[in-house]
């Protein structure tokens, strides 16, 4: 879900070649069918232009002079490759670096917002996105992001809010109305799934988010989400891409239906793919952490 939570890469500074739609070919395609049908595939490795580019970006801040907004888009632009490669840490330093130089680059404001948001921090991350709204307010995802930290934040009313103003943008988009559906679920799952069936009719068949949503529906079994999405593939990274989703949108299922260790697997499982800059994979490790959590309070109890 490269749209999801993924900032649109501005042509970089200075003529440098940056990210492309591609990624390294892995042995996705050697995969093994678990009795339970889940398919296992190899993490998916770093993409050798990444390393290109942060060794070309690294060379012109060595070496180059440049004007503050050069400085500002050279930081954020190498931030967005370290949160591609899974280093969030360093990513989070070039935001802030370029931010410190332009504190007005809304896309650096939602990186962090949802770093905030996996860590738990929730009054930053709502003041981070806040003011990517403030920049842009037409910045459709700050609504979904901001959405899943008030959902996280366990705020479900205005998270419902944000991602109704995301779901209206573009009814279209199977991923919002996923999201619509996961927040709407947490107060009365079976109206929810009377509006996920509603907002279905305005979905492609033929997209892939689709199949999701027919998954909760009860039209599509987990195997056959496995089948479907070998079909019509784009580029090599985008079978592990839709194993990610799929792991995170059936371990969600199967957490409301009070399957843990099942959902617990399937959220390890998204972890595994290295999709570190989607969605589905930076929220697998808080879903795990609400588990564990959980469990502790369980134990606690007299």
């Amino acid at each position: 879900m490269e749209r999801k939570l993924k900032a649109l890469c501005v042509s970089v500074v200075l003529g440098l070649g940056m990210l492309s739609g591609g990624c390294a070919s892995t042995s996705a395609d050697k995969t093994a069918g678990g009795t339970d049908g889940r398919l296992l595939v190899a993490p998916l490795l770093p993409d050798y232009k990444h390393e290109v580019s942060l060794a070309r970006l690294n060379e012109v801040l060595g070496t180059m002079e440049l004007t503050e907004d050069q400085l500002a888009r050279v930081y954020y632009e190498r931030g967005v490759i370290y949160d591609t490669l899974g280093l969030r840490l360093m990513a989070r330093l070039d935001f802030h670096q370029a931010l410190k130089i332009r504190p007005n680059i809304a896309d650096a404001y939602n990186f962090l917002g949802i770093y905030y948001t996996q860590e738990g921090d929730f009054d930053n991350a709502y003041e981070a996105f806040d003011a990517v709204l403030e920049l842009e307010p037409e910045y459709d995802y700050a609504y979904l992001n901001r959405g899943i930290a008030l959902y996280y934040g366990e705020r479900n009313d205005l998270a419902l809010t944000d991602m109704d103003m995301f779901l209206r943008r573009n009814p279209a988009d199977g991923y919002r109305a996923l999201w619509y559906f996961l927040i709407d679920a947490e107060t009365d799952r079976p109206a929810a799934l009377n509006r996920l069936a509603t907002h279905r009719q305005a979905l492609n068949n033929d997209e892939w988010a689709t199949v999701m949503a027919d998954y909760y529906l009860g039209k599509v079994t987990a195997p056959q989400i496995f089948e479907k999405a070998k079909q019509g593939l784009n580029h090599p990274r985008e079978y592990s891409e839709r194993l990610c989703e799929a792991y995170f949108y059936i371990a969600k299922a199967e957490v409301a239906a009070g399957r843990k260790e099942s959902a617990a697997s399937y959220f390890r499982l998204a972890l595994a793919t290295n999709i570190y800059d989607f969605v589905e994979h930076r929220y697998a490790r808080v879903e795990l952490g609400r588990m564990a959590n959980e469990a502790g309070a369980e134990i606690a109890r007299p």
